[in-house]
């Protein structure tokens, strides 16, 4: 039986989680978010420092697969989206640096997955929107929270209202995703962004993580105090004293620090 997740090593600490449904634009079924759900949490277990999330084929995700929602009841489309949640939290609750590598279109609830990593890398010319509002529903997987964080209030709900997808060269305009970059060098140029974050430390992003997200809610006087709260422990281990000799010694760094 095909798998709907793929998980591969591709460097040292570098995991990538491949939706593979492409005969389905990689919608999300109880299966599959079942899977990536799981692949997540094994890529926690394995202290992966970076996890590259992607599509199999020409889309990247077009959100919740309707025709298997279309023969559930409501508590089990309840539950559905439920699981969508839960695996997408498991993203971005995660320690590692996770990136979306959109090789094609994200829509609704895969829009909501890629909104869940950290970074977003998009191909060239491709379809990103929170589209529900088309068959009477809302983005109830994050939409609504993650996208006014990323692109403001008055694009979000412009995006989410309408329910029509912006192309990628408008999603760099406005926030949405980091890069945009020719389809035939989105592979090399996401492996080569996770080698470079991969050479860092682990604590250390873990940590600049943890400050931004809980930071940027927070008044700036009490997100100060939460980083200088932070400092003793970053500057005081072994990573930063490798750190600084490195430096000195006009090496790479050779970082061995985990996040428990």
């Amino acid at each position: 039986m095909n798998q709907d997740v793929i998980v591969r090593p591709i460097a040292e600490q570098v995991i990538e989680i491949t939706l593979n449904r492409p005969d389905r634009m990689n919608a999300l079924s109880v299966n599959a978010v079942r899977e990536l759900k799981q692949a997540v949490l094994d890529a926690r277990a394995q202290r992966a420092r970076v996890v590259l999330l992607r599509g199999s084929g020409r889309a990247f995700c077009a959100g919740a697969d309707l025709k298997e929602r279309a023969g559930m009841d409501l508590p089990a489309r309840l539950a559905h989206n439920a699981g969508i949640n839960e695996a997408i939290n498991a993203v971005a609750d995660s320690s590692f640096v996770s990136i979306a590598v959109l090789n094609g279109l994200a829509l609704g609830g895969g829009l909501e997955l890629a909104m869940g990593c950290d970074l977003r890398l998009a191909a060239e010319g491709i379809s990103l929107g929170l589209t529900e509002s088309r068959v009477g529903a809302f983005p109830g997987a994050g939409g609504t929270q993650r996208l006014p964080r990323l692109v403001g209030v008055s694009r979000a709900l412009q995006m989410m209202l309408g329910g029509e997808p912006v192309s990628s060269e408008y999603a760099l305009q406005i926030g949405l995703v980091n890069e945009v970059i020719a389809a035939d060098r989105l592979e090399a140029r996401t492996h080569e962004f996770a080698a470079l974050l991969a050479g860092r430390s682990a604590p250390a992003m873990a940590e600049i993580k943890r400050l931004v997200y809980r930071g940027i809610e927070k008044p700036l006087e009490d997100a100060l105090r939460m980083e200088r709260a932070a400092l003793p422990s970053i500057l005081g281990s072994a990573d930063y004293a490798e750190g600084l000799a490195a430096f000195a010694e006009r090496r790479a760094p050779r970082f061995t620090g985990v996040v428990e």
